[in-house]
């Protein structure tokens, strides 16, 4: 359990800086898939803002216990075992995720293939920490 708790910290506080940049650098180079986020669908009022911000920490836990369970199964050296996990959990995880809200909410296919692509991502780093940390 600790070392699940250790690991889940260390890439929280990892992803959550990512996440951060990486919102701005989206918003600087694709502000086009940004405006989107200004319609009826998404909470714009800010009164939600911590639970997104506290985003980072819950993937992280629930990643790391997840990896915790299955780590066996990932073989090779830290970064490839990391992009395998983040592999993994994209298509078992993400892909129905991400299916399911593109056939029934109304936002576009940049929007939805963006999200797929940030969760991969956030997945493998938090992988390749998993597997150093908790091998």
């Amino acid at each position: 359990m600790k070392k699940i708790l250790i690991s889940g910290l260390i890439a929280s506080c990892i992803l959550f800086v990512v996440s951060y940049g990486g919102l701005f650098l989206a918003i600087r180079f694709f502000p086009r898939l940004f405006i989107e986020y200004n319609g009826p669908l998404f909470n714009s009022d800010g009164s939600r803002d911590t639970l997104f911000y506290m985003h980072p920490f819950i993937i992280s836990f629930a990643l790391s216990w997840f990896w915790d369970r299955f780590k066996g199964l990932f073989k090779g050296v830290s970064i490839l075992r990391g992009l395998e996990f983040g592999f993994v959990y994209s298509i078992i995880a993400l892909l129905p995720v991400m299916w399911i809200s593109f056939s029934a909410l109304d936002i576009t296919l940049p929007i939805v293939i963006s999200w797929f692509l940030y969760g991969l991502v956030q997945a493998i780093i938090a992988g390749v920490v998993f597997a150093k940390v908790n091998p």
